[in-house]
């Protein structure tokens, strides 16, 4: 077993950093965001799930709001333009597939 705060983390943007192990097929992220942190609107190929644990993360995920609070999640599919605000301190889960390839190594 290991713990996912030995993980280096990797800052994505100000306020936002995620601790990633990578499988063969998909990429787990624990996602912290400092309160009032952006992740600017951005799409890639990979489909992404967030799953919130703490806090509340308001999203626009392709042009529709979505306010996500502690046990909500969202699938947001390949190549969906997406962004998010941290309305308070958040602690979140992010899957990926495929794997997040830049992640690595950081």
């Amino acid at each position: 077993m290991k713990n996912i705060k030995d993980v280096k983390p990797k800052e994505i943007v100000t306020g936002v950093s995620g601790f990633y192990v990578h499988g063969d097929k998909h990429t787990f992220g624990y996602v912290e965001l400092k309160q009032g942190s952006v992740v600017p609107k951005h799409n890639h190929i990979h489909e992404q799930i967030t799953y919130i644990i703490k806090g509340q993360l308001d999203m626009i995920i392709d042009g529709q709001p979505y306010s996500l609070k502690e046990g909500m999640y969202h699938i947001i599919r390949s190549n969906m333009l997406h962004s998010a605000v941290a309305v308070t301190d958040c602690l979140v889960i992010d899957t990926f597939s495929p794997v997040r390839e830049e992640y690595k190594n950081h």
